[in-house]
């Protein structure tokens, strides 16, 4: 059985395709034949190297006897992450003052990986537009998320600027 797209979203539905294909027992050449594609085609997918058309999806739903969009989309939503991967995520720079990042290269900082250490590192330091930027910029869910796993607020300020700006 397939699992349901918000469970796998973001995966090659290549690698979808090949766990579906084991548990069904059957081969990929076999299933290439089946569908009428070549081999290589369905291996390229597969392994994650080859993306998945809307007319293949068609053909790989009809043989699974599942929605003929389910690949497509699956293929849209991986699309997707992997073009969010080559954009900047970043809060305006302008707002933050490089002097708080003083043991990092702010150049270089993954505003995204680092988030945890940025948003408490910005609630200890920083001052009221700095935080208000990170506030607009990752949002006070994400920042509540983030910060339920800080247990080491050394600086008063941490906790009076999260009362302050209301996330805890």
């Amino acid at each position: 059985m397939l699992p349901e797209l918000h469970k796998i979203k973001g995966i090659h539905p290549g690698a979808i395709l090949k766990r579906e294909l084991k548990q069904r027992g059957v081969k990929s050449n076999e299933f290439a034949i089946t569908l009428g594609e070549h081999k290589q085609t369905i291996s390229a997918i597969l392994n994650g190297k080859r993306g998945i058309n809307a007319k293949l999806s068609i053909k790989i739903g009809k043989k699974l006897g599942i929605d003929d969009d389910y690949f497509m989309i699956l293929q849209a939503i991986y699309e997707v992450k992997e073009a969010t991967k080559a954009i900047p995520f970043t809060p305006n720079l302008e707002h933050i003052r490089k002097v708080l990042f003083w043991d990092t290269n702010f150049e270089e900082l993954d505003w995204n990986k680092n988030r945890k250490a940025i948003i408490k590192r910005i609630f200890e330091r920083g001052n009221d537009l700095e935080i208000k930027e990170i506030i607009s910029f990752y949002g006070k869910d994400t920042i509540r998320k983030e910060l339920e796993k800080v247990t080491n607020d050394f600086l008063p300020s941490f906790n009076e600027n999260l009362l302050k700006y209301n996330i805890r």
